[in-house]
């Protein structure tokens, strides 16, 4: 087991894996930018190096600097957290050469797993149902005959990164070339490549992802799915597991395929299947993230696995401990996502107590809320021994909630919550468009 861990990353993910080592006995390293000088994340660490200015080109994505950091502390292993480096394997190759461990997924996995348009064939020829789609795209006129293919309307979606980036829907033809050269455009804005694929559109559908562990002797485990449909432009706000729409026999079959799919390309680490749940109840396979998520946290409410912990136990080739059958999928967790709408100060902030309510963040009186970094604050998590308690958990906890100084979401998550298509468990993609 690793003795000291370096956390590349800030706000609060960085503030979760630290958690995660100190109950584990592990040392910790933040690395900070000057805009985090007295961020939460760098106080808690054991010890702590500035690697560059605001921007995160300038220090969170600046692979040598980290890599510095680390071999000046004498840490043995690195963790991405989510975001800026997770998955990339660049620099996953970099920590190998430089004898440091890549808590994830090794990098020739990593460039296998990717291209999303690839592992779309990876994970049809494993068994998995796949959307209707394509490899990647040359130009927009290339895309205009691949569409007539498929039949309108399609997504364009970017080869590489995630995060609703680059996605556009495109209903006619008429629409392809202003699409795919914006699509492209943000795509390579995004994430530095501008290859962009094509998948049918699925309408009405639900939005359903399934965690997986797995370890280096082969066992692979599935922690439950979770429901992603709340989402505006393609960032989510609220997730839960399990989902409302899933049966107990279509997780049960669903499950065995996912983890067929996963032994078969030999995949270790944790790791997250993404779905598309249509209104036959079919699922259609979208792509895999092979970093930990935002929501991972409703998985660990649900179940009670801690999946930091077992992430960075895997790393250091600790088999699992436990099985399929020993998961519990009972009762209901639900997560919403606190952003912030502006910049500046918080001021003050409170947040309910009891049994089983978690707010994972990173914000203190006196934190600064930059420009230059993702908008989350921090995620509030519930769980229940039912969903209908587990809505007023967390409606209750929403309601006590309070933060100054930052205009923040709170009194959205509040309406959605309360509203009688979310109670319902009925809402899908379209739930804004509603």
């Amino acid at each position: 087991m690793y003795s000291k861990i370096l956390i590349a990353n800030r706000g609060e993910i960085a503030v979760r894996v630290i958690r995660a080592c100190k109950e584990m006995g592990i040392a910790t390293v933040a690395v900070y930018s000057e805009a985090d000088a007295d961020a939460l994340h760098v106080a808690l660490a054991d010890e702590r190096y500035c690697i560059g200015s605001a921007p995160a080109s300038e220090s969170y994505l600046n692979e040598n600097r980290i890599i510095s950091a680390a071999l000046v502390s004498g840490a043995q292993a690195i963790h991405p957290g989510y975001g800026f480096l997770s998955e990339n394997a660049h620099f996953a190759r970099l920590c190998a050469s430089n004898g440091i461990a890549f808590i994830g997924p090794e990098a020739e996995t990593m460039e296998r797993l990717s291209d999303k348009a690839a592992i779309k064939r990876l994970m049809s020829e494993a068994g998995l149902p796949v959307i209707p789609g394509t490899e990647a795209l040359r130009d927009a006129g290339h895309a205009l005959k691949e569409a007539e293919r498929i039949g309108y309307p399609v997504m364009l979606k970017s080869s590489f990164g995630g995060g609703g980036r680059g996605i556009r829907l495109v209903s006619s033809a008429e629409e392809m070339e202003s699409a795919f050269m914006a699509s492209a455009a943000e795509s390579a804005a995004s994430f530095g490549k501008s290859d962009i694929y094509m998948e049918k559109y699925v309408y009405p559908a639900r939005h359903i992802e399934i965690q997986v562990l797995a370890d280096e002797q082969g066992n692979v485990v599935c922690l439950g799915e979770r429901d992603c449909s709340i989402q505006r432009k393609h960032q989510k706000l609220i997730e839960e597991s399990p989902s409302p729409a899933v049966s107990h026999e279509q997780r049960a079959a669903i499950f065995e395929k996912v983890t067929a799919a996963v032994k078969s390309i030999g995949y270790t680490g944790v790791g997250t299947l993404e779905f598309l749940l249509d209104k036959s109840g079919n699922f259609w396979f979208m792509e895999m993230n092979v970093r930990l998520q935002v929501e991972h946290t409703v998985t660990e409410s649900l179940t009670g696995i801690d999946l930091v912990k077992w992430q960075i136990r895997v790393s250091a080739g600790v088999p699992l401990n436990f099985t399929q059958e020993d998961i519990d999928l009972s009762g209901s967790a639900i997560e919403c996502r606190i952003n912030a709408r502006t910049t500046g100060k918080v001021e003050f902030v409170h947040v309910a107590g009891g049994p089983f309510v978690r707010f994972d963040s990173y914000i203190v009186a006196g934190t600064e809320i930059t420009p230059y970094y993702d908008a989350l604050l921090g995620k509030l998590i519930i769980y229940a021994g039912s969903r209908e308690e587990a809505l007023r958990k967390m409606k209750a906890a929403l309601c006590e909630m309070v933060l100054y100084g930052v205009e923040n979401n709170i009194e959205e998550q509040i309406d959605i919550v309360g509203s009688e298509k979310f109670m319902s468990g009925g809402y899908d993609l379209s739930y804004f468009e509603e």
